[in-house]
């Protein structure tokens, strides 16, 4: 047991304190030669790390000290819903707005789910999806979701859209899925005039045995942002919860 004034102890921006990677490496440094080392100094090391290790799975970095160690920002959530949101409407801003909202949904859904690619290709390029990310949850909503769904890929389609989207975009969507690569993505879009039949339309595929999507626009981006920016470590995804609930009740 560390004592709270140990040199490897770093006190972060919010107060909490841990042994950092970054602190680590400073006062042991790293490699082979490094282990070996400290394993002749005290030969029951070994046999400690390996008992620890097999109740023990590390989660991943947090928001906070991933900044930390790599020396980076924390993300700045009004900015990029900013980012998202001040992009004017329509085909000629369609790239820009693809890649604002792979920075944005990035940045909220970490560390549920990562990896993101643009511009997947599948059926031997026959047909591509705006974004997917790969969903290794250990709690919260996409946790939740692959224990119940097929959901080892989150599929994200982008509609710089002034009109809603309708059945082709909802239809092009569902067409991603598969039993393989998951049953659920997200539209994601400006504004939604007519929530209510989008959302229904949703559900009429979901009732369909066409897999589980939901809809985003500006509005439940800013949301998303409040989520995060009020408890930055909770990915139980609230909105999400809520919305994906309709299509199941």
């Amino acid at each position: 047991m560390l004592s709270a004034n140990s040199e490897l102890v770093k006190t972060l921006k919010s107060g909490k304190r841990l042994v950092t990677d970054k602190s680590l490496k400073e006062k042991y440094g790293q490699g082979k030669s490094v282990n070996v080392r400290e394993t002749k100094k005290d030969l029951t090391i070994l046999a400690r790390y390996r008992d620890s290790k097999k109740n023990f799975v590390r989660p991943p970095l947090s928001h906070e000290v991933f900044a930390d160690e790599e020396r980076t920002p924390e993300p700045d959530w009004d900015e990029l819903v900013q980012d998202v949101t001040s992009l004017p409407v329509g085909a000629a801003n369609a790239g820009n707005y693809e890649r604002a909202i792979k920075a944005f949904l990035t940045a909220v859904f970490y560390p549920a789910v990562v990896t993101p690619k643009m511009q997947t290709r599948i059926h031997e390029g026959r047909k591509r999806i705006d974004l997917t990310y790969t969903n290794i949850a250990k709690s919260g909503f996409f946790d939740w979701l692959v224990m119940h769904n097929t959901a080892p890929i989150v599929f994200v389609e982008c509609k710089n859209y002034s009109d809603d989207p309708a059945n082709p975009e909802i239809d092009q969507l569902s067409g991603r899925f598969s039993q393989n690569r998951g049953r659920f993505g997200i539209l994601v879009c400006r504004n939604i005039a007519n929530r209510q039949r989008l959302d229904t339309r949703c559900k009429d595929t979901a009732n369909d045995g066409r897999g589980f999507m939901i809809t985003l626009d500006d509005s439940d981006l800013k949301t998303l942002a409040t989520e995060r920016k009020a408890d930055v470590d909770s990915i139980e995804f609230s909105l999400l919860r809520q919305k994906f609930n309709f299509l199941i009740m």
